[in-house]
């Protein structure tokens, strides 16, 4: 076995894969950009070598400055994680040709399932069934749109390099075909280095169900079992289970036979995960009758492994570290099991309101409730059946530099419903401030009848739309009231024993009354807070008026009751900005000083600007232009996916305000419009 390897990766699977290697007595090497300098992942491990600036070109993918780092720390392997050089066949050679053992598959077997052409070419002749599509060489433009129409639409754009949904376009006509391919291959050059597509029959309303396997160097391969992966949006994964619900026991077989021989048929070693679109051509309840297709297969840990891990109770990174130093697989195929049910949620710093578009920020609260620390299933630990896997801490920044994933909650439960209620409960108990996530997002995808019924298909969130986006679960009142009590708590706080810093509103003749002002959900209304004898307060807001009452149980935890029955809220709050966590959601509401806002000016309605930072990749327009109101103008790259920004209102462009390639920070305008038509 290794005394020490490399982890060639950052954030939550460094951290993941550095839990398992100590757990095994191996010491452990960090490589950090210049970005990540004071991360977690930095402090997880035994040592830590700077690789370069910032974005992943500068470090990440530096992979010879990597290898020199593994060989001047005495690091025997190195292992990649998952994205980045996880799959780049020219370092796993590379790292062999410098005597380093890389914890994966071999270079041949990279390369072969690493370009979906290829790997399409091979399944085929292993007999794996496949969606229609072109898979071909030839990449011109005319070819490729003569191709999409006679597989018919819709068809789907992938780079044929890809993964991890960047380079993807679902194209429903000829029309929308061109622009859509163009996009497809700058966001594949910029993500793999190679901006060649294939395109394939978008099988509509299908699920994502894909296999695990592991391969050693004796000959023996095994399948681990299914993960659904059917909940995604921008064809990027959101929570995954395993077992898949309703996958008949016929069929498991038939799909973890398909992905063996895929694996075999490229002579395969580690871990890797074979990816099947599945057909329900009769609907949700009929699984008899479900198809299964070969889309991918990922030569690397993916994201959503500890969902397996759950259930086997096996750890897949000890198994990749023993199989890379030499050693066969602990378990035959008849000695594997599936022990309950568990689920995954991935939790993304992004708005979901705005079209997922990822944020940036600093993490200045960040808690979790009771969990296990990282463990294969069962989980123990005071909240029994919870595990988070993370590479973030409170007071770390999230950049643009990197992916929006900030964690990962996984729950393990006898049943499903109890893993469920499990997830739900520990969502609702993990707090997080200073930037936007989806946590409230999560929560309600899991609430949904879709999948509470296990409903599931890759159309999940458009179909549950209603009950996903804008949504407000707490009310306008109930934040209010809850804002007032925090202020009030803040307030009080400051108070001593000399009687003239009590801030009790104390009058001789008459009441005080206060106007506050707020803004929720992008309204501002006002509130009257009437202070009475004794301490006593009286809200009214609108129509509404009544005792305001509250208990602070913590610095954070208040019980607030105003024309309702006590509520129990955790509230944080960031000068001004309250962050409000309840039973019924998580909300945000903002104290506003009237005097402040009116003096400000208005934006220009004209300009557009960036909504995040990140770097100009096009603009679609020139100065002179005439624009309609939701025409495509400019594109950005941020968080390794492109964010195409668009016109508000009919207009003319004036002026472009920056270069392709220039660097953008959030809020500043990219161009001015003359705004014709409001």
């Amino acid at each position: 076995m290794f005394s020490k390897i490399l982890i060639a990766n950052r954030g939550e699977i460094a951290c993941r894969i550095a839990a398992t290697a100590r757990q095994m007595g191996i010491r452990t090497v960090a490589v950090y950009s210049d970005a990540d300098a004071q991360s977690k992942h930095v402090a997880s491990c035994d040592q830590a070598v700077p690789i370069g600036g910032d974005s992943p070109k500068e470090s990440y993918l530096q992979w010879q400055s990597i290898i020199d780092a593994a060989i001047a720390t005495g690091a025997q392997a190195i292992h990649p994680g998952y994205g980045f050089l996880s799959e780049n066949h020219s370092f796993a050679e590379a790292c062999g040709e410098r005597g380093i053992v890389f914890i994966g598959p071999s270079a041949h077997s990279i390369q072969a399932m690493g370009l979906k052409a290829e790997s399409k070419r091979l399944m085929a002749q292993a007999g794996v069934p496949l969606v229609p599509g072109y898979h071909g060489s030839d990449q011109s433009p005319d070819l490729l749109i003569a191709k999409a129409g006679e597989i018919g639409f819709p068809v789907i754009i992938k780079a044929s390099a890809g993964g991890g949904g960047r380079g993807m376009r679902v194209v429903v006509s000829a029309e929308d075909f061109a622009p859509a391919l163009l996009s497809c291959q700058r966001e594949a050059a910029s993500s793999f280095d190679n901006d060649a597509v294939l395109i394939e029959k978008y099988v509509q309303q299908p699920r994502h169900i894909e296999i695990q396997v592991f391969a050693d160097n004796h000959g023996q391969c095994v399948y681990l079992f299914e993960r659904d992966c059917s909940v995604q949006r921008r064809h990027q994964k959101l929570i995954e289970e395993s077992p898949a619900p309703g996958l008949t026991e016929d069929m498991r077989q038939q799909m973890g036979q398909a992905a063996v021989a895929a694996a075999q048929a490229v002579g395969y070693v580690g871990a890797g995960t074979v990816e099947f679109i599945v057909e329900q051509p009769n609907g949700h309840d009929d699984p008899e009758n479900m198809r299964f297709y070969f889309m991918e297969m990922n030569t690397r840990l993916q994201v959503e492994h500890p969902v397996t891990e759950a259930v086997t109770g096996i750890d897949l990174v000890q198994w990749q570290l023993r199989i890379a130093a030499g050693e066969p697989l602990p378990l035959r195929q008849d000695q594997l099991r599936i022990n309950g049910h568990a689920i995954e949620a991935r939790i993304c710093a992004e708005n979901p309101n705005n079209q997922f578009m990822p944020v940036t920020g600093l993490v200045s609260t960040y808690n979790k409730p009771p969990h296990s620390a990282f463990t294969v299933a069962p989980f123990d630990g005071p909240m029994a059946g919870v595990r988070f896997d993370d590479g973030v801490r409170a007071g770390d920044a999230i950049t643009p530099f990197y992916d929006s994933m900030i964690a990962k909650v996984i729950v393990h439960g006898a049943t499903r419903a109890q893993a469920l209620a499990r997830l739900g409960a520990a969502l609702a108990d993990t707090h997080i401030v200073g930037l936007t996530t989806n946590v409230q997002f999560l929560r309600d995808i899991i609430r949904t009848d879709s999948f509470s019924k296990a409903r599931l298909d890759t159309a999940l969130i458009s179909r549950e739309a209603d009950a996903l986006f804008d949504q407000d679960h707490i009310g306008v009142n109930q934040a209010v009231a809850a804002a007032v009590a925090h202020a009030l708590r803040r307030e009080t706080a400051t108070e001593t024993h000399d009687a003239f810093s009590v801030r009790d509103g104390w009058r001789a003749f008459g009441q005080t009354q206060r106007r506050l002002d707020f803004e929720y959900r992008q309204n501002t209304l006002s509130a009257t807070l009437t202070y009475g004898k004794d301490g006593e307060f009286t809200l009214q807001v609108g129509d509404q008026i009544g005792p305001l009452r509250y208990v602070c149980l913590t610095d954070t935890a208040f019980t607030v009751q105003w024309c309702h029955p006590p509520l129990l809220f955790s509230i944080y709050a960031i000068d001004q900005c309250y962050t409000l966590f309840g039973a019924q959601g998580i909300t945000q509401i903002t104290a506003v000083d009237p005097l402040s806002q009116a003096s400000q000016a208005h934006d220009d309605v004209g300009n557009l600007q960036a909504p995040m930072p990140g770097s100009m990749v096009s603009f679609m327009v020139q100065v002179g232009d005439t624009v309609t109101k939701g025409q495509p103008l400019a594109v950005i790259e941020a968080m390794k996916m492109e964010h195409t920004i668009s016109a508000p209102n009919d207009g003319v462009v004036q002026a472009l305000l920056f270069a392709v390639g220039d660097q953008v920070q959030e809020g500043v305008p990219l161009l001015k419009l003359t705004v014709t038509k409001v």
